[in-house]
């Protein structure tokens, strides 16, 4: 069985558990809650949360603290215990403990940006969460260790949880490289954006205050008319893909109707997360009675 087989495999069983279920919604209504009632600036924490002020997610940056420090630790544990570096205990309980407070900041990012996935994803995240607070009990235990002079209980405890960590950040990539969260799904598209003008609709055909999906050279592409502009943009969202034509269409913005990422009409910008990669925005305009776009130059 090859490598990707086998790792279809691995993510189609998880997707199979049933108990994870009461699991999923206990948690998603949790992480809801704690937003909505920050009030007002629920959402200005989600986007930072998310990374939508990165033009990245936030999530992958921060892993790499607690991956760095605890890797830190596993070297300083392996040379104290193969050379007697005592030298080392020092930096490897103060490597365990930054591995622990980067940890929280990657667990509140990955669960903002869970709470925003569905199907299949969404349960192999789940787990991958679920074992990450299986990796922080071993190595907050390893550090109890540590303090208390059992120091080769300590390094046993961080051993196991380097290798639940191992494990849990391939799921991580699974996330990314099988399942595409976390990358721009604009990305997506067959054909090439056309680069000069292209008819797409009749001007007749779109009302003032309304959006619909056309297609400009084989893309997909949104309109909208607002207070008679004529706005363009790529219709695929680059969250996860789906259409923006079924979204809504506020002052200025349209809002996914997914997973409510917004992007501002005129230039394609986010807005308000989960998204953090910016709409392709295409130069639009009305001639002879149709409605021609091209990508902005």
């Amino acid at each position: 069985m090859t490598l990707g087989l086998a790792e279809r495999n691995m993510t189609d069983a998880i997707a199979q558990q049933d108990w994870l279920e009461p699991v999923d919604q206990t948690l998603n209504n949790a992480v809801d809650g704690a937003f909505t009632g920050m009030g007002p600036i629920g959402q200005q924490v989600r986007n930072f949360l998310h990374g939508t002020w990165l033009g990245h997610p936030l999530h992958p940056a921060l892993t790499d603290v607690p991956v760095g420090a605890w890797t830190t630790a596993l070297a300083f544990d392996a040379l104290d215990l193969a050379a007697g570096r005592i030298d080392l205990q020092p930096g490897a309980d103060a490597a365990v403990g930054l591995g622990l407070l980067g940890a929280a900041g990657a667990a509140l990012a990955g669960l903002t940006d869970w709470q925003k996935t569905y199907g299949k994803a969404r349960r192999v995240g789940l787990v991958h969460g679920l074992l990450n607070v299986g990796v922080v009990g071993l190595y907050g235990a390893s550090l109890v260790c540590r303090k208390s002079g059992a120091r080769g209980a300590g390094r046993a405890l961080a051993a196991a949880g380097y290798l639940v960590a191992f494990y849990s950040t391939y799921l991580g990539g699974t996330l990314v490289y099988q399942q595409r969260i976390g990358v721009d799904h604009t990305n997506d598209l067959t054909a090439a954006p056309p680069s000069d003008f292209t008819r797409v609709l009749a001007d007749a055909d779109l009302k003032d205050g309304a959006l619909k999906k056309v297609e400009a050279a084989g893309v997909p592409v949104l309109l909208a008319r607002q207070h008679g502009q004529v706005y363009a943009l790529a219709d695929t969202c680059a969250h996860l893909g789906c259409s923006l034509a079924d979204g809504t269409l506020d002052d200025g913005s349209v809002t996914c109707p997914c997973h409510g990422s917004r992007y501002a009409l005129e230039d394609g910008r986010v807005i308000d997360g989960p998204s953090t990669f910016p709409q392709l925005a295409y130069e639009a305009r009305v001639r002879d009675g149709q409605i021609e776009v091209r990508l902005t130059e």
